[in-house]
């Protein structure tokens, strides 16, 4: 158990460690600074050409959204199609047919939203082909779109008024070949390394240790479990995810695959500080084509509040580590009772060769942000960390997507600036933009959305599994768990669907038709709404008069705002999900 826990430790050493300098060179990116990769700029200029896009065209906020949106749609439709005609298509060796039109729906929209709800089992449910140009595709575009968008926000929030947030276009293609390419290419060869396989064959034939012959899956595998971990999308290659000996063949692929998850958003909230903190080398041109302008003094320093933010979410991440890993490896008390012992934790749901304090920091890591990724089963953890696995998805702050989590993190320091203005009599502003009626309206509508899908969706399912009993059994009866488990398996659905995450409570029947459409309605909101908000605020924020720093001005880099935003974001996200937790995850920790 000591090795276990050193194991942990080690693994969130390397993750914190490694995202400052990552966060240093992502702001570099965006503000067009030199890099070690601008080899690159060739490859990128083709790919303007070829779109017909001028990376140097500025975007209002609206302009900005309306290109975020549009690329979106397209990909969808694009998926739809070749899920749905998947059968005739090439690269099908093991010879897999179409998905039916609800299960596509739900597939295509899942990734489309950076998210891995899979109603279909891995290897089994999808080809080679719409392996790599559906799933893989999406996990690039999804990820380098949550990215652009923050980009936009950092740009908006660093000028002092300003009528445009950059070109969306621009920032998609720099996360994709600077940030989110050149960490998949490393990760793969890692993994190829450790036996992961890349290739097209068609299944292969193995003996068992009981001599009996198994069919097992291969394909390109080592291609796309990088960008799924990077990207924090999550979606399992085979249907057991990284559970799989394949996908995750050793402990050190366990390690890599863990920091992949977090490295880049908890790098994102360094990069923040870092984008805001206009130092003396900064280029003053962020010019795709034009040459570096000279280094101008010191006008901004910002730093200070992407540490914050970092020491914020590092300090919910390690609760929620703290709490599973000893929930796990303490066991359950039901088996103790019965004079069973239990040296490894509990094991159900884990895999041996890993044990089950690396599934639980896994289970945390994969929930902090809207990855999804599992090398244990979550429907067989412990009820508390049950009800961890769901508070991260339910708060979805601490870290969270790339992108996407440092900005609903924004939405709240919206919120937080807001009350704490009233609170000390001082007028609400952030980074020198006075923050009114306006963009409160919009920061509520975009918090308190969150909750009321989550809690809307899971109160529609349990009234039809208690009232429509008839439309249940059509689908197949939806719940092996009918009691307190039953609703936290209905609850996790729809908890994972609005926060992109994908991963779920595999106890649910959900390849059905009220559950794929339903889901996949939670997918849309829970994603697209908050984005079009954030960037909404980002751009009006930017359009006012800037205020200089003042005696008067509220610190929004101190420990104690940053206690502040804590307590908002507890109390406007987490508290709302109590009663619920009372009657599931809580009732079934006290009936143990």
């Amino acid at each position: 158990m000591n090795t276990e826990i050193l194991g942990v430790i080690l693994q969130i050493v390397l993750m914190v460690g490694l995202a400052f300098p990552l966060g240093k060179y992502i702001a570099k990116v965006y503000k067009g600074e030199r890099t070690c990769l601008d080899f690159l700029k060739p490859v990128e200029r083709w790919m303007y050409k070829l779109s017909g896009v001028n990376p140097e065209e500025e975007m209002d906020w609206k302009k900005f959204l309306r290109a975020l949106l549009v690329v979106n749609l397209f990909w969808f439709v694009w998926g739809m199609v070749l899920l749905v005609a998947q059968g005739v298509l090439p690269l099908n060796p093991d010879g897999n047919i179409g998905q039916t039109c609800h299960q596509a729906f739900n597939t295509c929209i899942s990734f489309m939203v950076n998210c891995n709800l899979q109603h279909y089992s891995g290897e089994s449910g999808l080809t080679y082909f719409t392996q790599l140009f559906v799933i893989m595709l999406f996990q690039f575009i999804t990820a380098a779109t949550g990215m652009a968008a923050m980009a936009g926000i950092m740009k908006a929030l660093a000028a002092k008024t300003t009528q445009t947030i950059g070109n969306f276009w621009r920032y998609l293609v720099l996360s994709t070949t600077r940030v989110l390419l050149p960490l998949s290419l490393v990760v793969g060869m890692i993994l190829i390394v450790e036996g992961t396989p890349m290739g097209f064959d068609g299944k292969m034939e193995l003996t068992t240790l009981e001599g009996q012959t198994q069919q097992v899956s291969q394909g390109p595998t080592a291609a796309i479990v990088p960008i799924k971990q990077l990207g924090t999308n999550g979606g399992g290659y085979f249907g057991v995810n990284s559970s799989h000996p394949l996908e995750n063949p050793s402990y050190l692929t366990n390690i890599v695959e863990c920091w992949s998850i977090l490295i880049i958003p908890m790098a994102l909230a360094f990069a923040f500080g870092f984008y805001l903190n206009y130092g003396a080398r900064r280029a003053q041109k962020p010019s795709f084509y034009l040459d570096y302008a000279e280094p101008q003094p010191v006008i901004c320093k910002r730093r200070k509040l992407g540490y914050s933010i970092f020491g914020v979410m590092l300090f919910a991440f390690l609760i929620g580590v703290a709490i599973n890993v000893g929930q796990e490896m303490q066991g359950n008390p039901r088996i103790d009772s019965m004079g069973i012992a239990q040296d490894g934790g509990s094991m159900e749901g884990k895999e041996v060769r890993l044990g089950s304090a690396a599934g639980a920091l896994w289970s945390v890591a994969t929930t902090v942000t809207s990855n999804g990724s599992v090398n244990s089963m979550h429907d067989s953890t412990m009820p508390l960390s049950g009800m961890i696995e769901m508070l991260n998805m339910q708060i979805n702050t601490w870290f969270g997507g790339v992108g996407v989590g440092w900005m609903n993190y924004f939405t709240f320091i919206i919120i937080a600036v807001f009350i704490s203005g009233l609170m000390v009599g001082r007028t609400p502003e952030f980074l020198g933009h006075k923050v009114e009626a306006r963009e409160m309206k919009i920061a509520s509508i975009v918090a308190l959305l969150h909750p009321f899908i989550i809690l809307v969706g899971t109160a529609l399912a349990a009234y039809l599994f208690a009232h429509a009993p008839e439309f249940v059994a059509s689908e197949g009866g939806w719940l092996n768990n009918p009691g307190y488990h039953g609703l936290s398996e209905m609850l996790y659905e729809y908890t994972s669907s609005a926060a992109n995450n994908g991963s779920g409570f595999e106890g649910l029947g959900d390849n059905t038709w009220f559950w794929n459409y339903s889901c996949g309605i939670v997918l849309i909101l829970g994603r697209f709404v908050p984005i079009v908000g954030q960037v909404a605020i980002a751009g009006i924020l930017a359009k006012k008069k800037y205020i200089p720093e003042s005696a008067g001005t509220l610190k929004t880099d101190t420990v104690t705002f940053g206690v502040m935003t804590f307590a908002v974001i507890f109390i406007v996200a987490a508290l709302s999900f109590f009663p619920v937790h009372a009657l599931s995850t809580i009732a079934e920790h006290l009936s143990l």
